[in-house]
């Protein structure tokens, strides 16, 4: 079983990640998971933080020689900000716990309902872990599994398609993920539209003018995901759910549509369904993909579409109105480093938790201790596939 956890918090000394059921003879470098890193911290309306910190990975196990062990991988990233912060953090009994006091929740984040949960007095003890900042280690995982995925030949890539009101055309189908990423070439918000982007841009800044703050919708695309992952036996095992869930569990993310999602909800069955088609060659295949490439819980051959919608970050400079927790006095919430919009970040995020759902789907359906013995298996089940 493929599974991991990730811990740390925001201004601590790292985040770290433990993966454990990854097979052994992966090929696996800290360049490959840096660079995945790095694109996470870009994008036009990224925060102050991001110019604080570089994020790299760190191996501590599981690794030797360029090469996966079988053995639980322990990932780790430092956060270059603690040097700043280990007095207030200290895990020991010296900690300064009366400085940086948070006792006014931000509406729209987990502070207060945090806080009554786990009775915290300082609500520092929940956006430190509630942070966004905790993706950086879902990043790092995700590019564990996209480097299992790239051997079985799935590619995973995403683009932002809105910012606030400015929606980026979306009358090509990219049907390959050679024409996206080369779409996205230069891109400063990941969007395949020039001309929508420079809207976009003027967004974040008359945004940024205004202390204000905005969300969107980015689309994730997997290329050469065969029939069959997944299951439609029970609820837990259905992919579309799992991936669903894995991109409902990013920071701010209030929704996921697969396909046509809730557009389909207002069209004829006639319109919506992807009629079935046959050719010796080629196989069974669609001519149209508006179940985004699952039916049932199962992956039908076709291109896996996604798409998420991102709230605005709740974190203003001009502060919504709130009640400290401790005196239940009403006043301005309180105000911590924030982006103006991190959809783009978001979306590199997204492509993470896919190919995390999507390994784990393919070492369900074909198994494997080693990378040999899983891509011996599945060659076998894409033979089998073409025989049908």
């Amino acid at each position: 079983m493929l599974r991991y956890l990730t811990a740390g918090e925001s201004h601590g000394p790292a985040l770290t990640a433990i993966i454990e059921g990854m097979p052994s003879g992966i090929a696996l470098n800290a360049e490959y998971i840096n660079k995945q890193l790095a694109r996470r911290q870009g994008g036009y309306g990224r925060g102050a933080r991001m110019k604080i910190e570089n994020d790299q990975v760190h191996f501590l196990s599981g690794v030797r020689g360029g090469q996966t062990l079988g053995s639980p991988i322990t990932l780790q990233v430092t956060n270059e900000d603690w040097d700043n912060w280990s007095a207030v953090m200290s895990p020991e009994q010296g900690a300064r716990l009366d400085e940086r006091v948070v006792t006014r929740p931000r509406p729209g984040h987990a502070d207060l309902a945090g806080a009554i949960k786990y009775g915290h007095r300082d609500i520092r003890n929940v956006l430190e872990r509630s942070s966004a900042r905790e993706t950086a280690a879902r990043v790092a995982v995700g590019s564990v599994a996209r480097r299992l995925i790239d051997e079985l030949r799935i590619q995973v890539a995403g683009r932002v398609i809105r910012i606030g009101s400015v929606e980026a055309g979306s009358d090509i189908d990219w049907r390959s993920v050679e024409e996206l990423t080369g779409a996205l070439a230069g891109s400063q918000l990941l969007c395949s539209d020039p001309e929508a982007e420079k809207r976009m841009i003027n967004a974040i800044d008359q945004a940024r003018e205004s202390g204000d703050t905005l969300g969107g919708i980015f689309q994730i695309r997997v290329y050469g995901v065969p029939a069959g992952l997944g299951s439609y036996v029970q609820w837990d095992r259905k992919l579309d759910g799992r991936l669903a869930a894995a991109l409902m569990s990013i920071q701010a993310v209030k929704g996921v549509e697969i396909g046509l999602g809730f557009k389909a909800a207002r069209q004829a069955g006639s319109l919506v369904q992807d009629e079935i088609f046959y050719e010796h060659k080629r196989g069974f295949f669609r001519r149209t993909n508006n179940a985004g490439g699952l039916e049932g819980g199962v992956t039908n051959g076709e291109v896996v579409v996604i798409n998420a919608a991102m709230k605005p970050i709740p974190t203003l400079y001009q502060p919504l109105q709130s009640v400290d927790l401790i005196t239940k006095e009403p006043m301005s919430a309180s105000i911590e480093r924030s982006d103006i919009c991190a959809v783009p970040a978001a979306c590199v995020i997204g492509e993470a938790v896919v190919a995390w759902e999507l390994a784990r789907a393919c070492l369900e359906k074909c198994g494997g201790d080693t990378l040999a013995e899983l891509k011996d298996n599945w060659e076998k089940y894409l033979l089998y596939l073409r025989q049908v």
